[in-house]
């Protein structure tokens, strides 16, 4: 029954929705590429100079954030290197 009672909450957990998931500007460090996936491989759909300002829109995982950027007057969707952030990207 206890374990029961424990797949109820976590479904509960997953089906919440956060108190704020608007993007998040940040700027980056260093020089880094926007890619269309989660790996270095990955095509490069753009590329940030130090100081850039990107938005943040999820933190994917340990290695990748996805951010939103304006690029030539169109809005591109990729992902990036959380350590283009410094500390910020740790969190």
């Amino acid at each position: 029954m206890g374990l029961l009672a424990a797949c109820s909450s976590a479904r509960d957990e997953l089906t919440k929705t956060p108190a704020n998931r608007a993007p998040v500007p940040h700027n980056t460090i260093v020089d880094c590429p926007v890619y269309d996936g989660m790996k270095k491989t990955s095509a490069v759909l753009s590329q940030t100079t130090a100081s850039n300002e990107v938005q943040v829109t999820d933190t994917i995982n340990a290695y990748f954030v996805r951010v939103r950027l304006d690029k030539d007057g169109k809005t591109v969707v990729g992902y990036m290197d959380r350590r283009c952030f410094g500390e910020r990207g740790n969190k």
